[in-house]
């Protein structure tokens, strides 16, 4: 068993022994554990988030498969439809805590149905108000699904195994880009699928790892012992409440407002190309048809890069220096998988359940005020080049750049006063070597932020 000081104010070399509850997993449990998570958590999580950027990006290609003329919109009020989106996304921001308020099948049914039933009213739309009214209600639902997914994840997988699975959950952002068709049928096949897969999560979607029903009762104890190796003795009971202390420590913490300025910097490029590079290349002179064509092979670039790039993150411990390099990129290939790193980044540097979701919840309020931006950006009056716009989206990528070394800088500075702190203390190993101490992923004895 280790001991640790426990009473010590970590200035003096006085020892006051701690000790700490051991928990041992079967490796080979845990690896069919996990990969039980991938094979029915992962589909459906990934499912419903590619409905839920369907729902809000393709209006786009709905603009340029006929949906301005028919509804007899102009350029204005086509841009207000994108901005309005994001009002009520940011307001309600604050609902990615309620994932651990209410069990989370609960949740997602609700957010699922309410967005599919006002993304599906959209093909039945006649005016432009009629269209506002659809993107107010559908934005107010998806910002209480999906910004909260990466945080949703954290209830299920190790620090370790984060970033890869939300590169799996984000890779369907890029991949929902590749999709086209009529202007109302396409809002028809975005909406009717979500409601069906609403109800879906109410009956399939599993509160917690313990929970969950293709799990073994072998596997349910070795998920338990996941979830209190993650946040101590609490971890079978994560869902149900929030410390406000840790929410006052998550809003004062450095760390999050730079991920947050740092997923603002990128939104900004994020919220604007899907939407308007149809338009762009019809107006570089191509049909319609072709133009949401050529619109899809970069967006499958970026689907394969989501993944890569948060694979070799987790296996290095290295997001920072992966953010650079895609932020540099600055291509349609380099936005979608930076922001994909950015948000586990948030999550790895967190300490506790609540401090991870008001972690993600400061991240999108900040960061989706970056849409209000980029969706002005492409006035006609800049066609067919946009040297404005496009000029702006790869500045705030290059301003990300910046930001992701100076938030390294600033991890690894807390890593070496952790250090200090903890070779003023007292430590006895005891046992066999292969039993681990509890809570290891909080911000207690030998945690560390992943740079």
């Amino acid at each position: 068993m280790a001991k640790i000081d426990k009473n010590n104010d970590l200035g003096h070399n006085e020892s006051v022994s701690r000790s700490y509850d051991f928990v041992h997993i079967d490796p080979v449990v845990q690896k069919r554990v996990v990969r039980k998570l991938d094979l029915n958590l992962m589909p459906l999580v990934v499912a419903l988030y590619l409905m839920s950027f369907l729902d809000r990006s393709n209006i786009g290609n709905a603009d340029t498969a006929g949906m301005s003329k028919a509804l007899r919109e102009t350029n204005a009020q086509f841009q207000w439809l994108l901005t309005i989106f994001y009002i009520p996304y940011i307001l309600f921001e604050w609902l990615a805590l309620m994932w651990k308020v209410v069990p989370p099948h609960i949740w997602a049914f609700a957010t699922v149905l309410v967005w599919g039933q006002a993304a599906t009213l959209q093909a039945a739309t006649f005016s432009w108000r009629g269209m506002i009214v659809c993107r107010f209600f559908l934005a107010m639902a998806e910002a209480g699904y999906g910004p909260g997914i990466p945080y949703l994840l954290s209830f299920f997988y190790m620090r370790h195994e984060i970033g890869f699975r939300c590169g799996i959950f984000l890779s369907a952002a890029p991949f929902a880009a590749c999709f086209a068709t009529n202007w109302r049928l396409l809002f028809l096949v975005e909406g009717l699928p979500s409601i069906i897969l609403a109800f879906v999560a109410f009956f399939f979607l599993p509160d917690s790892p313990e929970k969950s029903r293709f799990l073994s009762n072998e596997e349910k104890e070795v998920a338990k012992a996941r979830a209190i190796r993650q946040v101590g003795q609490d971890g079978a009971t994560r869902v149900g409440s929030i410390s406000l202390k840790d929410v006052g420590a998550a809003l004062i913490d450095p760390k999050n407002w730079l991920t947050a300025l740092m997923y603002f910097s990128c939104n900004v490029s994020f919220s604007s190309l899907p939407v308007f590079l149809p338009t762009i290349l019809t107006q570089l002179g191509f049909t319609s048809i072709n133009a949401q064509g050529l619109s899809a092979p970069p967006y499958f670039l970026s689907f394969l890069l989501c993944i890569a790039s948060t694979w070799i993150a987790d296996r290095t411990s290295q997001r920072g220096l992966v953010i650079i390099i895609l932020s540099c990129i600055g291509g349609t290939a380099g936005i979608f998988p930076a922001i994909s790193n950015i948000l586990p980044w948030v999550l790895n540097n967190q300490g506790t359940d609540t401090k991870r979701g008001v972690g993600i919840a400061l991240l999108q309020m900040v960061g989706q005020c970056g849409p209000i931006l980029g969706t002005r950006l492409y006035p006609e009056t800049e066609e067919p080049r946009y040297f404005k716009g496009m000029s702006i989206c790869a500045a705030f990528m290059f301003f990300n750049a910046l930001l992701a070394p100076v938030l390294r800088t600033y991890l690894t500075w807390e890593n070496k006063r952790a250090i200090e702190r903890e070779s003023k203390v007292a430590v006895v190993v005891e046992g066999d070597g292969k039993r681990q101490t509890v809570a290891v992923e909080n911000e207690g004895y030998g945690f560390r932020n992943i740079l």
